[in-house]
């Protein structure tokens, strides 16, 4: 880390990939009610030894011999936030700062200890085996969560401290041993905690940890296929002859020139790259994700990949500290955010046209039915004490929740007594059926097989929780039990009806099954035609149950 920050441009490079990590946008009101700042308004700590080394530092930077001094410049600031944030600055991190933040307003806690982990992202599962390796059991993660932890023997990722416990928790200062300065606190009468947050950490003291705040920035700061060079502070093809590179170079991806770089002939160089002052890429030479210090030469067809080069041995590139990563660590895009979903083009059927479908049709059902709608609404009125809609927590579009309203069918309550009942369910999987429902009402009874509750769904449809077709909208619990079949259904909107609504036989041990393979079904075949088609069938057979009421 040392050698990255004295050593230009690699010292940029570093430090505006530090800026870029420490934005979260997506969490921006929780960052500033945590005191999360910026890395640009924060205040830096620098050991004094690295001082005349440093190409570049921070405005807002101080440098200390053996511990951080009292008399920090921001600590007469600090009554606007109710957190103070102590950040090792080895460590380049990023987690979910809602989650954590939310934490923080309940945590009945003076000092806590936070330690980013990656195994509490969404979208991981957690094995647990017996000490032969036999799996017994897994957990799914479909959100980011928190877990506490034990107290850390060294300095965690992070230490939040209340700011009314800031100056009784530094009355010794900042301590080298973090478990000395946790008995000191101990010591105070401060209460602890620590705490394990999804999120993710990259080792500043590691190859792959400079590698990838490296090609953050990199990444974040250029177009493809081209070369920064300071120099000209801006953007520029690459493969002229200014700074000794070769028309015959081949250069691809985000890529960082140094002043008096040399490439020759025939190299190959793919970004995220680095390329320091005075560095030297021979003839047919590849340079694959990875930085070449200053003075460093890559003699003629020699391969760097994933690898920090800083001394040249023996008329070779010799990577110091290198671990042979084969490619740089891809850098999170966001916490919330996964590629387990099915998307299409914007201005496709699914994204575009069919919302606008949705709308059209939604609309015009309301209307059709409005003379009906105070009708049924009265009718439920009589039948049964309690509200005429019944509105239920489902989750629509990549999860997220919304609350599905339908006339209500059932006495109210029924829901808390259906797990008394589920023994003589008729279905398997999650859902419950049976078919004299003793929770069912003879106005719901009527209103269920002819789809008429179901009617004020359309409201969904209008605010976009819901399509007139898709999936049928399931509560987490449901999701959780098939995760291949959650990410499907939920890469759509739930609808209103659908492919399985239509196609279900209800064939005892078969249900849940036929569930899954229709939903994965219809995001597979998702069309115009279909939908066409399943409202087509959803109109005969509500025609035909209506028929066969009277």
């Amino acid at each position: 880390m040392r050698y990255a920050l004295s050593t230009p441009p690699l010292h940029r490079v570093v430090w505006e990939g530090l800026q870029h990590l420490g934005r979260c946008p997506e969490s921006d009101h929780w960052a500033r009610r945590i005191g999360w700042r910026k890395p640009d308004e924060s205040l830096w700590a620098l050991p004094d030894r690295w001082q005349a080394d440093l190409g570049a530092v921070p405005s807002r930077a101080i440098f200390y011999r053996d511990s951080l001094p009292l008399d920090l410049p921001e600590r007469q600031n600090r009554r606007r936030d109710s957190w103070c944030l102590f950040a090792n600055g080895r460590f380049a991190v990023r987690v979910n700062q809602q989650l954590l933040g939310q934490c923080l307003e309940t945590a009945g806690a003076d000092v806590i200890a936070v330690t980013a982990a990656p195994d509490l992202l969404a979208c991981r599962e957690r094995l647990r085996l017996t000490p032969d390796n036999k799996v017994v059991g897994y957990r799914r993660l479909y959100a980011d969560a928190l877990s506490p932890v034990p107290m850390p023997g060294e300095w965690p990722h992070c230490v939040f401290v209340r700011r009314e416990a800031v100056d009784t928790a530094l009355t010794s200062g900042l301590l080298s041993s973090f478990g000395a300065w946790v008995d000191t606190c101990r010591a105070a009468g401060l209460r602890l905690r620590s705490l394990a947050v999804a999120g993710w950490a990259y080792d500043l003291e590691s190859v792959e940890g400079i590698l990838a705040v490296s090609g953050v920035a990199l990444s974040h700061s250029s177009g493809p296929g081209t070369t920064w060079r300071p120099l000209e502070g801006r953007w520029a093809s690459p493969g002229g002859e200014e700074g000794g590179v070769s028309p015959l170079a081949h250069v691809v991806g985000p890529v960082l020139l140094g002043r008096q770089v040399t490439i020759g002939a025939g190299a190959v160089i793919v970004g995220p790259t680095v390329l320091c002052d005075g560095s030297t890429v021979g003839r047919g030479a590849v340079v694959d994700c990875s930085i070449v210090g200053a003075g460093v030469s890559v003699e003629p067809n020699q391969s760097l990949r994933g690898r920090v080069v800083t001394v040249s041995d023996g008329g070779r590139a010799a990577a110091r500290d290198a671990t042979g990563t084969s490619r740089l660590p891809q850098e999170h895009t966001g916490l919330h955010q996964n590629g387990v979903f099915r998307v299409w083009p914007r201005f496709s059927y699914a994204r575009c046209f069919k919302r606008i479908a949705d709308v059209v049709a939604a609309i015009f059902v309301l209307i059709l039915f409005a003379p009906v709608i105070p009708v049924i609404a009265l009718a439920v009125k009589i039948s049964s004490p309690g509200p005429v809609f019944f509105r239920d927590k489902r989750q629509g579009l990549h999860g997220k929740p919304f609350r599905c309203v339908k006339f209500r069918t059932m006495r109210q309550g029924a829901d808390k007594i259906q797990d008394r009942l589920r023994f003589v369910s008729e279905v398997d999987g999650p859902q419950f059926k049976m078919a004299d429902d003793p929770r069912i009402t003879a106005v719901g009874r009527f209103l269920r097989e002819t789809y008429l509750d179901e009617i004020p769904q359309f409201l969904n449809v209008l605010r976009g929780q819901m399509s007139t077709v898709g999936p049928r909208p399931s509560p987490e619990a449901e999701n959780t039990l098939c995760p291949p079949w959650r990410d499907a259904r939920l890469s759509v909107r739930p609808g209103v009806t659908g492919l399985w609504q239509v196609h279900r036989t209800r064939e005892p041990q078969k249900d849940f099954q036929e569930w899954i393979q229709y939903d994965m079904q219809y995001v597979r075949d998702f069309s115009f035609g279909l939908d066409l088609w399943i409202c087509w069938r959803t109109f005969a057979k509500m025609v035909e149950n209506f028929v066969s009421q009277f």
